[in-house]
C-alpha cells in the first residue's frame, strides 16, 4: 500500500469500511480499480489508501479538498452504479465516515 499524498491540513477524509459477502469476487476487483481511477480525475481528490484483511474487512480512506468534492463523486454516475452493486452483491456491511484532518503528522525512517 502507498501512502496517500496529502497537502498541509485542513482537507477531509472519507473513510469506507466495509464487509465482503462470502460471494465470488463478480468484478469486485475490476471494479474498484475503475474506481480508483475515476476518482482520481474527479476536481479536489487528493489521494486514496486502502486495504482488505483474509476475512473480507476492509478500510479505503479517499482524501478530499473539500465537502463539495465529496459531494460531487458521491453523485457521480459510474460511482453510484458500483454503489448499487456493492449494496446487492459485494458487501453485507459497510459504514462511511467523512471527517475533517485539522492535523497530521509523519513518521519515516
Amino acid at each position: 500500500m502507498l501512502f496517500a499524498k496529502t497537502p498541509n491540513p485542513p482537507y477531509y477524509a472519507v473513510i469506507f469500511t466495509s464487509q465482503r459477502t462470502e460471494k465470488d469476487d463478480e468484478g469486485y476487483g475490476k471494479v474498484a480499480n475503475l474506481m480508483d481511477e475515476l476518482a482520481s480525475k474527479q476536481p479536489g481528490f487528493l489521494g486514496v489508501e486502502s486495504s482488505r484483511d483474509q476475512d473480507g474487512i476492509g478500510i479505503t480512506v479517499s482524501y478530499w479538498n473539500s465537502l463539495e468534492s465529496i459531494k460531487l463523486w458521491k453523485d457521480n454516475m459510474p460511482h453510484q452504479k458500483a454503489q448499487e452493486k456493492g449494496k446487492s452483491d459485494w458487501y453485507s456491511k459497510y459504514i462511511t465516515r467523512i471527517c475533517k484532518v485539522e492535523r497530521d503528522y509523519t513518521f519515516s525512517k
